[in-house]
């Protein structure tokens, strides 16, 4: 097919899938794509090419398309926006008809929105921003397993964000100094322990025997701290047949919670496990392994606020979702964005936080927003700021690095915590961040765990620009 041909076709889309007059319905499922044309290919066109790829168009006129109402099928781009402070982009807003798609099937949602027309040669890059999902769907999905009041019923935890930590070093422990490092962290103070998101079922320490003995490290926990304790078994697997396996084990042992890395577990095998948990009273923690593959490039790809709608979809009852002041990616207002989308009934539009849409999410349980990655006892006060009750903050090397060990710094956290939620229980969650660092030196002054946690990491902060910010008019 000739260059010229081919910009024959993509003018052809326009014609057909270029609809400005076009009033989305309810039942609409709305995408805003950033689109990057190659040059000489103009903004209708583009948009109209992606409508049509990610719907009912191919490359020319086929005679099949005289046997269907592609008038109904066909999606229809229906807006075309500036993207603030960038001359070479756009925002593209297609409108695609409900039964484009199966019920309850995120597989197929991704299938036909990004599925290939991330190839399309007329444009340069190409990202999925947000999509709304018509109340319709939405109710053809299960969602979490469990969802927020189920888990801290089960749990018996309120009033506080949830504690956890994830082992360290991630990789070459033997199983028994796993349950090990897993108990003194419990015993110390935490809610919860966590596989990291590479533990599957390594020569160094299979499967089973870790989760037996994480197992006997949570029984003994909890007999001496009369609280429930849980650790995020990982039963992300080469097959689903084999996460079953591992789930039911899980299960068999008496673990309240088990987790899946589910981007790279995939979201067919995430939505199976989701219903599993559902049906066995099981909760399910999710890890987003892989997820800056798709979601840091500013201009091409999936942005995260995707791809927590589409966990919530799935099923999970956490998600991680960075920490804002950590060392991983998190632009702030965009965060607080997401977490409004994993954890409320209803979210406005709001571009201020990167929000294209209304977003009805109708009875569906919300989601705990999880902090990790890189957060210390000095980060607390922000952490309980930005995060609110409705979250678990996982310390990984923030517990297992206190110069005294493990049970020190899960002791240190707790205090720290709850000394913040004290806090801004009497004075208010303003302001919050700027009083915090006297907040943690008064109550260091009773827990001389915090106060060698507060020494140890004094000097430790990620200060980097975020790379994937908010499009403003002053970026």
């Amino acid at each position: 097919m000739s260059t010229k041909n081919y910009q024959a076709g993509v003018k052809e889309y326009r014609e057909t899938y270029w609809m400005p007059d076009y009033t989305p319905a309810d039942t609409d499922l709305l995408a805003c794509f950033k689109i990057t044309a190659q040059p000489g290919v103009p903004r209708e066109e583009a948009a109209a090419a992606v409508a049509a790829e990610s719907s009912t168009g191919t490359w020319t006129t086929v005679w099949t398309d005289l046997l269907t109402d592609l008038d109904y099928y066909k999606g229809r781009a229906y807006a075309i926006e500036d993207v603030p402070g960038d001359d070479e982009s756009f925002y593209a807003f297609i409108a695609y008809p409900i039964d484009l798609f199966e019920e309850g099937s995120v597989v197929n949602v991704f299938t036909s929105l990004v599925g290939n027309v991330f190839g399309f040669k007329a444009l340069r890059h190409l990202r999925l921003e947000d999509i709304r999902f018509p109340i319709a769907y939405v109710k053809t999905c299960g969602g979490p397993p469990h969802g927020i009041q189920v888990e801290r019923d089960i749990m018996n935890k309120y009033g506080r964000p949830l504690l956890g930590c994830t082992i360290k070093p991630k990789l070459g422990l033997s199983a028994k100094n796993y349950g090990r490092a897993v108990y003194e962290c419990l015993r110390g103070g935490l809610d919860f322990t966590k596989d990291d998101e590479n533990v599957n079922s390594q020569p160094f320490m299979r499967w089973r025997q870790r989760f037996d003995f994480v197992m006997e490290a949570i029984h003994k926990s909890e007999r001496e701290t009369g609280e429930r304790k849980g650790h995020y078994l990982n039963v992300t697997a080469p097959t689903p047949e084999e996460m079953y396996k591992r789930a039911e084990y899980a299960k068999e042992l008496g673990s309240p919670i088990i987790m899946h890395d589910y981007i790279t577990g995939g979201f067919c095998a995430n939505t199976g496990l989701a219903n599993w948990c559902r049906d066995n009273g099981v909760l399910l923690h999710i890890h987003r392994a892989m997820h800056a593959v798709l979601d840091r490039h500013p201009k091409h790809g999936i942005h995260f606020r995707v791809l927590a709608k589409i966990l919530r979809l799935s099923g999970g009852d956490h998600l991680h979702t960075g920490t804002v002041v950590g060392k991983l990616e998190g632009d702030r207002e965009a965060t607080l964005g997401w977490i409004d989308l994993l954890r409320e009934r209803y979210i406005k539009e709001d571009r201020s936080r990167g929000i294209f849409f209304d977003q009805d999410w109708g009875s569906m349980p919300g989601v705990f927003a999880v902090a990790s990655g890189g957060i210390h006892v000095w980060h607390m006060p922000a952490l309980v700021s930005i995060f609110g009750d409705d979250a678990i903050l996982q310390f990984g090397g923030g517990t297992l690095g206190h110069p005294w060990g493990n049970a020190a710094g899960a002791a240190a956290n707790r205090v720290a915590l709850e000394a913040c939620v004290q806090d801004r229980n009497i004075n208010g969650n303003e302001d919050l961040e700027k009083r915090g660092g006297e907040v943690l030196r008064q109550a260091a002054k009773s827990s001389p765990e915090l106060a060698a946690a507060m020494e140890t990491w004094k000097e430790i902060k990620f200060e980097f620009d975020t790379v994937d910010k908010l499009d403003v008019v002053h970026r």
